[in-house]
């Protein structure tokens, strides 16, 4: 068989939420450059999909409904057009990691393969879920082998990917996704199936928004209010133990050293330091506070639902409102660029500190309430214009004729939603606060735990990989780490494990040292022997500790008898992420699998050809059927 070309390969990774994909492989090895939402329509021929909502044009005419979804039986000459934003009706072949509608998954495999363009032989590499099982995948070599006639074929773990994308051997992989959470042990770039922990429900991305969504509903947040601010900046997951914002401890926290200096005056405390940030820090009750108006309360105790605002005819008061309220804004902003500044910035608190913070929030319920009122372009235009508050805002007045036909083009896009800022305080910080970092916690100890090589176990902690999309959540691997050293982590060298172990006739050890127990070394210690384990598990980590002359292995002890703790951790760490592709660094490294799969695609098809049966090639397939897929894998 020919040698494949760089630019030949397709690599596809399905996802329970996003399906990623690309035709291939760049010099330096680059996020996927396909992404598409992991659901499809049915379509209006049964058994047909489709992967966009197919809507009936926006046309107001005959009196029927705008935004009608396509039926059967409707007149040939009705104009129709994709409506790529909404999801309605939309079905998920992928869920909590398993394929749960097989033809609608093949259905989003060749949407997915028609939109990279492919010439001619081109072999394909699927990564694959954990929970998939053997026979799935004799089924997806079918599929690809008989529907795109692909020359060579492979299939790769997702964990095992992890791995070839942070360059090591032997790792915990924690694999956090959309619904469920995967835990792998990998040693010598070999699964352990035993003890793997596959598809962890309520532990994923979801779970967070969910959890979010049951402190913030009775504020009037949606799902997707909570959805958009997970993923906001705000939104931060706490190490474990850590006060919150205005709760008792948070002000030392945060360096506030005379509460009632702080909040009375803006200081942090007395003396001359703190006198010398009075008038630098805004005055008011608390820290970050500022000087104004007092605001309406009813906009305050929860979100305000401005879609039902519009919808109730009262769409001209509230856009006259906020246009008053962006002017008012503008002038103060104005006036106040005029005056010389003569005091400094204001001391800006880290989100963990502050009790409200902000973020923008894009209403697509708002958008589409204006697209139902036909009020035309202008009318369209200049609505949106009142009621975006984003950072890139215009008055109607600032607005060009540009800006406004502009709006009114993209007006069905998702970028161009209406978007607003909203208030959020403590509650941005228990997104995880229902046990999810401790369910994890937990599997990974049971993971590791099951892992028959108890040497390997240390190297396991000490290997940690946290990816996924669900992972993304800002400090969620720092919480996770702290939750880990929280519940499992030892210390060997503590008090408790010394005084412990001294035998019962010996004296407790006094300040001078005179009476502290010294080990006996020799086959025939005497009562005074410190026990051979403890001296193992405390010297494990500082050999310098041991007599001069003397070895790791007490006497006595078997060469199979490991020198750490195997059974319970003394430490945890994450892996380091490689620094030699840019492009993942500027974006994260919560998809890595897929820079994984860049690498090993590399290696099986340009570098190593097939000599080491990593892929599946059309003869082999001929030979021996799907099934033979079980004998070629990385």
């Amino acid at each position: 068989m020919p040698a494949f070309k760089d630019e030949q390969i397709i690599i596809i990774a399905p996802g329970s939420e996003t399906t990623v994909a690309q035709l291939g492989l760049p010099e330096s090895f680059t996020p996927p450059r396909v992404r598409v939402r992991s659901r499809m329509f049915p379509a209006e021929k049964e058994g047909e999909w489709e992967p966009y909502k197919v809507r009936r044009r926006q046309e107001g005419q005959n009196g029927e409904p705008e935004g009608e979804s396509k039926k059967a039986g409707d007149d040939d000459d009705a104009a129709y057009e994709e409506d790529r934003v909404s999801e309605e009706g939309a079905v998920w072949p992928i869920q909590a990691g398993r394929i749960v509608n097989w033809p609608c998954f093949f259905a989003l495999i060749t949407h997915v393969y028609n939109s990279l363009n492919p010439p001619f032989h081109t072999p394909i590499l699927l990564i694959t879920q954990p929970a998939w099982t053997p026979r799935e995948h004799e089924r997806l070599t079918q599929f690809f082998f008989e529907k795109f006639k692909t020359p060579a074929f492979a299939l790769m773990d997702s964990a095992l990917a992890n791995t070839w994308a942070y360059g090591v051997h032997t790792a915990t992989v924690v694999d956090v996704g959309k619904d469920k959470v995967d835990v792998t042990a990998i040693s010598e770039f070999i699964p352990h199936s035993q003890g793997r922990v596959i598809a962890l429900p309520d532990c994923g991305g979801e779970a967070m928004t969910q959890a979010l969504l049951s402190k913030l509903k009775s504020k009037g947040f949606n799902r997707d209010m909570c959805e958009q601010l997970k993923k906001s900046p705000i939104c931060e997951i706490l190490p474990a133990g850590t006060p919150l914002p205005g709760t008792e401890g948070a002000n030392t926290q945060s360096g506030v050293s005379n509460p009632a200096s702080a909040a009375s005056t803006g200081a942090l405390g007395s003396g001359p330091a703190g006198a010398a940030t009075i008038g630098n820090i805004p005055r008011g009750p608390g820290e970050d506070t500022e000087v104004g108006e007092d605001t309406i309360p009813e906009e305050n105790e929860g979100v305000l639902d401005v879609a039902s605002i519009v919808a109730g005819g009262k769409m001209n008061e509230y856009l006259a409102k906020k246009e008053k309220e962006k002017q008012e804004k503008a002038n103060a902003k104005k006036k106040g660029g005029e005056a010389p500044a003569v005091a400094a910035k204001p001391v800006r608190l880290p989100n963990s500190r502050r009790e409200k913070a902000t973020f923008v929030y894009e209403d697509h319920a708002l958008l589409d309430t204006l697209k139902n009122m036909n009020l035309g372009s202008k009318g369209m235009a200049e609505a949106r214009a009142a009621l975006d508050e984003g950072p890139q805002r215009k008055t109607q007045e600032e607005m060009t004729d540009a800006d406004r036909d502009a709006t009114a083009d993209n007006n069905g896009s998702r970028s161009s939603s209406i978007r607003r800022e909203i208030e959020v305080g403590t509650e941005r910080f228990l997104a995880a606060n229902d046990g999810v970092l401790e369910r994890i916690a937990d599997a990974i100890h049971r993971t590791i735990s099951a892992v028959d090589e108890v040497n390997r176990r240390g190297e396991l902690w000490n290997a940690l990989i946290v990816c996924g999309n669900g992972c993304r959540v800002r400090g969620f691997r720092e919480a996770l780490i702290s939750t880990i050293q929280s519940k499992y982590i030892i210390s060997p060298s503590s008090a408790t494990i010394f005084t412990s172990e001294i035998p019962s006739n010996i004296t407790t050890p006094t300040g001078t040292g005179t009476n502290t127990p010294q080990p006996q070394f020799g086959p025939h210690g005497g009562s005074s022997q410190v026990n051979p384990l403890l001296l193992a598990a405390t010297t494990a980590q500082n050999p310098h500790l041991l007599p001069p002359g003397s070895n790791s292995m007490m006497p006595g002890m078997s060469h199979n008898t490991h020198s750490s703790h195997g059974q319970t951790p003394t430490s945890v760490k994450l892996v380091k992420p490689p620094e030699y592709f840019p492009e993942y660094k500027e974006v994260g490294f919560d998809e890595s699998a897929f820079l994984g799969a860049q690498v090993a695609a590399k290696v099986i098809f340009i570098v190593d050809q097939a000599q080491s049966k990593g892929y599946m090639t059309r003869p082999d397939y001929n030979d021996q059927g799907p099934s033979g897929i079980h004998d070629y894998s990385l």
